[in-house]
Parts: structure tokens; C-alpha cells; sequence
């Protein structure tokens, strides 16, 4: 079983990394540890507010670090063009690009765009931003990387290709898991075709933190206002998570560690792979069917209007 840390982190000075949703659970945690390394980190939140609250408790513990906070509304791809705009404008290179940032199991709801919310954050605006950033990871000197963080749950998710934004039937965990299987067949078939355009120095790994214990769990029954599902969260989180300090590990562990290599999946080691030090993972059968993921990718690309061009 892999016992690495965060002392195993190598030194980032120099780097740049995105990090979306770093203002709170694993991405917080994960941007914390990639600044105590040295890298400049570009915070990408939805609320300005709430990353400026981040950014400040971060450098209550890491004075020196280096840290920008930029507005990302993933669920607009509008402000995900702005956001690639503005990195493009005060950056020139890109080490590692962190797709992070999530909803879980929340009603039914619609992104600017008219995508089903949870498929649209989750997939179709880290679709578009890594499509967006591509060229900044390309052309970096040195290896880079793309880690998109999963879920376990990916395992119950199938790609429902003929009611995609559940506007026939909709169940929130479905949709989830849905989203979820999305993140691993985009990281692997972007892998895919990084290997047959010949780029070897960028990198496309999946993740998933294991239960950790995070805000995530809390906003589908805090939009339901089911108390009782609130508080069965909670307890949970308390009971049975491990933190999201542990949670980020797997998510830097893809970001950094020397061994890992493009087409990998890493997750925790310990106990259900819920929990532990991270390592090498095994996807679902379904996260790997190639058919499927150069199906998603299509319709990625016609749904957001979006060329993800890799020359």
C-alpha cells in the first residue's frame, strides 16, 4: 500500500498551476500544498468574495505564497472564456491544470447554456476550459499536466446519450454518476489523443479524493431543504470521511508524482478505496470503452461550440 504524503511533494518554485474550485474542500487543501511548495497557484472560483476569504486564510498559514484569485463560473461558458482570456493576458506558461470544482446531487437545474447543471460543471466547462488552456500546456517547457478529479461513483454512471441533460427523467444521483463517468472518459480519451498527435509532454491523468469530507455533500439537501438528509450528511462526514486534506492528496499525488504517467487513474489506497495515501486506481470497464468516450467528446464539442484543436 503507497504510504506518500505531503512531504513527498517535490519543490514547485517556478510552476503554475489553476486549481478551479479552490476556495473551499480538496481544492483549497490541494492549492494550500501546491503554494507551501513554492508554485504560484491561480485560484479559479465562482465568488471572487469567496476566494478572496480563501486566499487570505491560506497565506495565514504560507505568508509567501503565491496565489491570484479569478472569477470561473463553469456553469457559463461565458465566464469560462473570459477566465482563459484573462490567464492568457497576465501568464505564459501553465504547469498543471487542476479540474476540480463540482456539484453533487443536486434538483434539477439548467447552466446558462440549457445543460442539465451537474453534467454541465462538472464535464462541459472543464471541457471547454482545458480546451481553452491546451495551448499554454502544450507550449510550457517540461512535462505538464491535466488532472480531472471523478468519483468513485463514477462506477454506477452510464453515458445516457439519449436524454444527456435528463429532461425526460432526471434523478439527482444518476446525473451525478453520469457527470462523473464524463470526467474519466474525457481524461482518457484526451490521453488517447495526445498519444496519436505525438505530444508526450502533457500529461492526462484521472482522480478521485476517496469520502472525504467536504461542502460538497451538504448543497443537494441544503437546495431540497431536506433536513433530515442534511443531517444525515453531516454525520457522515463526521463518522466516516477522512478529511479534505487527505481528500486533496490523490489530486496532487496525479499533479506531481514522478511515476504517474498519461492514462492513469489514482485514488486512495485504504480501506474501500474511500480512503488512505493515494495511488494507482482501476476504473470502471465503462470509463475505459473508447467508443463511448470519442462519442462524448463529439457531442462535447458540438454542444459547446467548442474545437478542442491539440496542433
Amino acid at each position: 500500500m503507497s504510504d506518500w504524503t505531503a512531504d513527498d511533494v517535490p519543490d514547485l518554485s517556478g510552476k503554475t498551476a489553476v486549481v478551479t474550485g479552490a476556495n473551499s474542500g480538496i481544492g483549497f487543501e490541494a492549492t494550500k500544498l501546491f503554494a507551501e511548495k513554492g508554485a504560484h497557484v491561480v485560484m479559479a472560483c465562482r465568488s471572487l468574495d469567496r476566494g478572496e476569504r480563501a486566499m487570505a486564510d491560506i497565506r495565514r498559514d504560507v505568508p509567501a505564497a503565491s496565489l491570484t484569485v479569478a472569477e470561473l463560473d463553469l456553469a457559463d461558458l461565458d465566464s469560462v472564456h473570459r477566465f482563459a482570456d484573462e490567464f492568457a493576458d497576465d501568464h505564459g506558461s501553465l504547469h498543471v491544470l487542476c479540474n476540480n470544482a463540482g456539484v453533487m446531487a443536486i434538483p434539477r437545474q439548467e447552466t446558462e447554456q440549457g445543460f442539465e447543471m451537474q453534467l454541465g460543471v462538472n464535464h462541459l466547462g472543464h471541457f471547454v476550459l482545458t480546451a481553452r488552456l491546451f495551448a499554454h500546456l502544450r507550449d510550457t517547457p517540461g512535462e505538464t499536466r491535466i488532472v480531472t478529479v471523478s468519483s468513485g461513483l463514477h462506477e454506477r454512471g452510464r453515458m445516457n446519450f439519449d436524454d444527456l441533460h435528463g429532461e425526460r427523467g432526471y434523478d439527482e444521483w444518476d446525473a451525478y454518476a453520469q457527470s462523473k463517468l464524463a470526467n474519466l472518459l474525457f481524461a482518457f480519451e484526451l490521453d488517447r489523443r495526445l498519444t496519436a498527435s505525438g505530444i508526450d509532454d502533457v500529461v492526462s491523468v484521472g482522480a478521485h479524493p476517496g469520502y472525504a469530507a467536504t461542502n460538497l455533500q451538504l448543497r443537494g439537501p441544503s437546495e431540497t431543504g431536506s433536513n433530515a438528509r442534511l443531517w444525515l450528511s453531516k454525520l457522515a462526514n463526521a463518522v466516516f470521511a477522512q478529511s479534505a486534506e487527505m481528500g486533496s492528496l490523490p489530486l496532487v499525488y496525479a499533479a506531481v508524482e514522478p511515476s504517474v504517467e498519461s492514462g492513469d487513474y489514482v485514488g486512495p489506497q485504504g480501506l474501500f478505496d474511500m480512503r488512505g495515501s493515494p495511488g494507482r486506481a482501476e476504473p470502471s470497464d465503462r470509463a475505459r470503452d473508447q467508443e463511448t468516450a470519442a462519442r462524448l467528446w463529439e457531442i462535447s464539442e458540438t454542444l459547446t461550440e467548442t474545437r478542442f484543436r491539440l496542433a
